[in-house]
């Protein structure tokens, strides 16, 4: 299974100030040499307006925001060797704030709030995509993931940030080989797997989209594989009930876009766990809207 370039976890300089703009006095080098650059961003208007009391930028409108915001990240990419954002969450920001005492008027208190650790899960790696685009959805779906992947390590006692026991990293690798063997039987075509854990303190979710072609080759982001092997190691190891959407088309990858009729047909499939291991549903099932057929024995998948 091949993934996209991975972020590093531990960012090394911060932007977080007002006006969209590169604070070099944030700047420090790595041991290696290394330059890093670390901002976070207003995702929707709703969170802009949020924030204006903070003066986290003086851009009239969110619309402004974001295309001043893509100028610094544009601009970051020519002075740093590694640019890297999360969302800036107003509530997740006032709480932080709040625990530690701080003023979150103060670029200080951004600045520790961008670089928290508990918090690392949610950067992303920046590589030049359109920021109103794709990136701006994606860094919602990291700050998702990243509060799930929390609540996932803390049922494994930080088995996934930590260094964690054989029991965690036996069941991580089972979890990666449960969806490995999901995304073999599928073969290729455009998928989408919908993952649901019951667990206590809630239900543990996950959702990845994949493109996977007809020599086996998968694309999918990496921090949509990372939760899915975790909610899947969190159930295998805790022994929980689970329920696995995998549906999409099937067909060939490359003829996306601009294929014949007939190129790709629909397909739903359903897993259910109860706890110990994952088999095909006994009946039709629905997840998140999403109605499924039972899926192939994942025990004869190579």
């Amino acid at each position: 299974m091949t993934r996209n370039g991975r972020a590093r976890r531990t960012p090394d300089c911060t932007a977080a100030g007002s006006r969209p703009r590169l604070r070099t006095r944030h700047e420090r080098r790595r041991p290696d040499g290394e330059h890093a650059f670390v901002i976070g961003v207003l995702t929707s208007e709703a969170d802009f307006e949020r924030a204006r009391a903070w003066h986290l930028s003086d851009a009239p409108d969110h619309e402004t925001y974001l295309r001043e915001t893509a100028e610094l990240l544009t601009e970051a990419r020519r002075r740093f060797d590694t640019v890297r954002a999360r969302m800036f969450h107003p509530q997740d920001f006032e709480e932080f704030c709040l625990l530690h005492g701080l003023d979150p008027a103060e670029p200080a208190a951004r600045d520790r709030y961008l670089v928290n650790p508990p918090l690392q899960t949610q950067l992303l790696a920046y590589q030049g995509e359109e920021l109103a685009g794709d990136f701006a959805p994606r860094l919602v779906r990291a700050r998702d993931n990243g509060l799930t992947l929390r609540h996932a390590d803390l049922l494994l006692d930080g088995g996934l940030t930590g260094e964690g026991g054989r029991e965690a990293r036996a069941a991580y690798q089972r979890g990666a080989e449960v969806f490995r063997r999901m995304l073999v039987g599928a073969g290729a075509g455009v998928y989408e797997l919908r993952l649901a854990v019951d667990a206590p303190g809630g239900r543990l979710t996950a959702a990845a989209r994949v493109l996977q072609w007809e020599d086996g080759v998968v694309r999918i982001n990496d921090e949509d594989l990372e939760l899915v092997c975790a909610v899947l190691c969190a159930g295998l190891a805790r022994e929980l009930p689970g329920l696995a959407v995998l549906h999409g088309a099937r067909g060939a990858a490359e003829a996306r876009g601009g294929g014949a009729d007939g190129d790709f047909r629909p397909a739903a499939w359903a897993w259910a766990s109860a706890g110990r291991d994952w088999a095909p549903v006994e009946g039709p099932v629905r997840l998140d809207g999403v109605t499924a057929e039972p899926g192939y024995p994942l025990g004869t998948v190579g």
